[in-house]
């Protein structure tokens, strides 16, 4: 038995090698290559190596310029700013945090911590090379419409001052996602727009897309309603499609537009907003009531002269004047500090704007001017809107003074987006 089985196998096993010869035999050999065909595959070969070598190349490149240093004035603005503003916030904020919370510091506590991670948020996007936003920018987009849109859900979205801009959870932890909507829209819009240079000339190419994009979000955000964070997106988009190239005639048509819509607004054919704007060209037609917070701001400004009644000693914080720790602390800022310390704070808030779009004129690359411009842009409207508000110059409307007014978020996003300039800085070319 097992003599047949060991002859079987030897069968089995030299039919198989027959079988593999016969298919060896049978498969078509592959013909040797033509010179031609040599030649192409050396030239092919070349290419890729030459791709290969640029990639490295400018990835070692961009390390490099990627670890230049940061502008130091720009810098130093924003940290003295921050400082400053944490001051004042101290200051402005001590009676009703000793009113509503039993303890003073309370604000300037929270406010303190949030003003210290911005500033380590600052420090570490400095050192990211801001091209690697471009690979985020669309994510980013959506996220934040994606949130804009969970802030109106009931349960989700937290409803405070008869607004549903909040998403957390009770009063632990709340964020407002408009803030990260301005800092997505700079971020998309600039790496969309760096791309596209002469097609921004284009209605197709270089107004459509950011029209549907800013159109839904400026729905979205005057669902909540929040009437000056929609402002401030729809205005730096505009600027970033300016600066991106689009015709002069398409600005000038949305100028006269919004002039119009304005006019129409105070004129009264538009009913929107009639009682802000009423309040507006005569506060003191209703002190008490829908004028009160203007009339409180106008006698805290005037109380303060020209040198001010001095630090800490604003009588109008003591819950005469609403929102004194917030959208209105520039208020208490001229009180305490006068004319002269209000205009000296404008001074610095100038001097970081004006040194902002420096780095935006000296960046290495167009993506990099347009991050800056959008960024500096934003900061530089939210400033001179807060302020005329305060002062009366403009109808009021709930938008805060960055580095001064209290807000985890927002700090925390506009001490990043310093950060971001930074990280342009360092590769300037200068």
């Amino acid at each position: 038995m097992a003599r047949r089985q060991r002859d079987l196998w030897l069968r089995l096993r030299d039919a198989a090698d027959v079988l593999r010869g016969k298919a060896a035999v049978s498969a078509p050999k592959e013909p040797p290559p033509t010179p031609e065909q040599r030649q192409a595959r050396k030239k092919k070969e070349s290419r890729d190596r030459q791709v290969r070598e640029k990639v490295r190349e400018k990835e070692r490149e961009s390390r490099e310029l990627a670890s230049g240093p940061i502008d130091l004035p720009f810098c130093l603005l924003v940290l003295l700013l921050t400082a400053v503003g944490l001051v004042m916030l101290l200051s402005a904020s001590f009676p009703s945090a000793y009113y509503e919370k039993q303890d003073p510091t309370y604000f300037f506590r929270l406010q303190g911590l949030f003003a210290l991670t911005g500033v380590c948020f600052m420090l570490m996007a400095s050192h990211i090379n801001y091209e690697r936003l471009r690979a985020v920018a669309k994510l980013f987009l959506i996220v934040s419409i994606v949130m804009l849109i969970l802030v109106l859900i009931p349960g989700i979205g937290k409803l405070s001052h008869n607004a549903r801009r909040w998403i957390g959870v009770g009063n632990l932890f709340r964020f407002q996602p408009s803030e990260i909507t301005k800092l997505a829209v700079i971020i998309w819009f600039s790496a969309d727009i760096s791309r596209k240079r002469d097609k921004m000339r284009t209605f197709q190419e270089g107004i459509l897309p950011y029209m549907k994009i800013m159109g839904v979000i400026a729905v979205l955000m005057m669902m909540e309603p929040h009437l000056s964070g929609t402002i401030l997106i729809l205005g730096t988009g505009a600027v970033l499609m300016l600066v991106g190239g689009i015709e002069l005639k398409w600005v000038l048509g949305a100028v006269g537009g919004a002039g119009f819509g304005a006019l129409l607004m105070i004129k009264g054919v538009i009913p929107y907003g009639q009682s802000r704007i009423a309040m507006w060209r005569n506060p003191f037609i209703d002190a008490q009531n829908q004028g009160y917070q203007l009339v409180q701001s106008l006698i805290s400004i005037g109380s303060g002269g020209l040198f001010g009644v001095g630090l800490g000693k604003s009588r109008q914080k003591f819950l005469y004047l609403p929102e004194e720790h917030n959208d209105f602390i520039f208020a208490v800022v001229c009180e305490e500090l006068g004319l002269i310390g209000a205009t000296l704070i404008m001074l610095l808030f100038a001097a970081m704007i004006l040194r902002g779009y420096w780095i935006a004129l000296h960046a290495r690359d167009r993506f990099g001017s347009l991050l800056v411009t959008g960024v500096i842009t934003q900061m530089a409207m939210q400033t001179f809107f807060n302020i005329g508000v305060v002062t009366g110059f403009l109808p009021t409307t709930g938008i805060s003074l960055p580095f001064f007014s209290y807000g985890g978020t927002a700090i925390l996003i506009q001490l990043a987006e310093m950060g971001i300039v930074l990280s342009v800085s360092r590769q300037m070319k200068l």
